[in-house]
């Protein structure tokens, strides 16, 4: 299949699509692929996160706001579970466009070229794989993007496997890139609008627990990740934050890694809530995020009800609670 997808990439002119408010993994895999599968354009039609907006100014790269498919032979898309990722963008995908993701299978995406390897903590990770089947040369700011993609995906290694670490030495010594360097890519200043943002997170947080293992939920205008981790340091198993959008909302959610080891995937039981209430919602076991039309607060209750479920499960399967 990856062979499959170089031909596809080689030769066409195309446009590289990220999801809304896009991360460092998917702007590395972007950055990577136009480069190595040239001509290209990159576009983020619901922008990006504050991490990836400051690594693509530090690095000079031209990100779109808004594209017309016509004008391209090929329209690629990286690290977006489902079209329901764009919003609030409204974008429209041809059919028989390439389709480049590591996140469990929604299956929204009908009639395209699909390439998933869910197997992968980051989609640079599968974006690395395809440039080296194709034997194309990467630039060292390529490989570098790419490794900013595998650090923040993994929580800076958190959520690292094997392959991931394995992967990330092997650009490092390929393209003589010093790990001090990696790391300072994403390293970047907390805002003040981003601390005050945890801040009032923190303040309006609401939880409850099973035993030792809690669930806390908050609800803000933006930040909703950052504030995730702010509840997770503080003391959470599992932390969901929403911010409403109009009719719309954004939701991100997280777990430590106890959690997961004992059986929470955020990713499931996104993605679960997500068919039922015809959202978008999927992710990784100690990452994951949901989006559509509908109440943030509602949508934060099914969350918590939904986790709190999972909590009991495990302490009847253990007949033990996260310590």
């Amino acid at each position: 299949m990856i062979e499959e997808t170089v031909n596809a990439l080689v030769g066409k002119s195309k446009v590289i699509l990220v999801h809304g408010n896009a991360d460092m993994d998917a702007i590395g895999s972007a950055y990577a692929l136009a480069k190595c599968f040239p001509p290209a354009d990159i576009c983020a039609p619901g922008g990006t996160d504050r991490v990836a907006k400051l690594v693509s100014e530090k690095m000079a790269i031209d990100i779109r706001s808004e594209f017309d498919p016509s004008e391209y032979e090929l329209t690629v898309t990286v690290d977006t579970s489902s079209p329901e990722q764009f919003l609030p963008g409204n974008v429209n995908i041809p059919e028989g466009s390439v389709i480049i993701d590591h996140h469990h299978p929604t299956g929204k995406w009908e009639n395209m070229h699909f390439l998933c390897d869910d197997s992968k903590v980051s989609c640079s990770e599968l974006v690395y794989d395809i440039i080296k089947t194709a034997g194309a040369e990467m630039t060292r700011d390529a490989a570098l993007m790419l490794l900013g993609g595998m650090l923040t995906d993994s929580g800076h290694f958190q959520y690292a496997d094997s392959k991931l670490l394995m992967t990330f030495a092997e650009i490092l010594d390929n393209y003589g890139i010093d790990m001090d360097e990696a790391m300072s890519l994403t390293r970047t200043e907390q805002s003040m609008s981003e601390r005050v943002a945890v801040m009032k997170g923190m303040g309006r947080s609401t939880f409850d627990r099973v035993g030792e293992m809690i669930v806390a939920t908050s609800s803000g205008k933006s930040y909703e990740s950052a504030t995730c981790k702010a509840l997770i340091s503080s003391g959470a198993d599992v932390a969901f934050v929403a911010s409403q959008r109009e009719e719309g909302f954004r939701l991100s959610g997280r777990a430590n890694q106890e959690a997961v080891r004992r059986g929470i995937h955020l990713g499931e039981i996104m993605k679960g809530i997500g068919s039922e209430t015809e959202t978008d919602g999927g992710g990784h076991g100690g990452a994951a995020g949901m989006s559509g039309t509908g109440d943030a607060d509602a949508m934060l209750h099914i969350c918590m009800k939904r986790t709190m479920d999972e909590f009991r499960e495990i302490k009847k399967r253990t007949g033990s609670e996260l310590p």
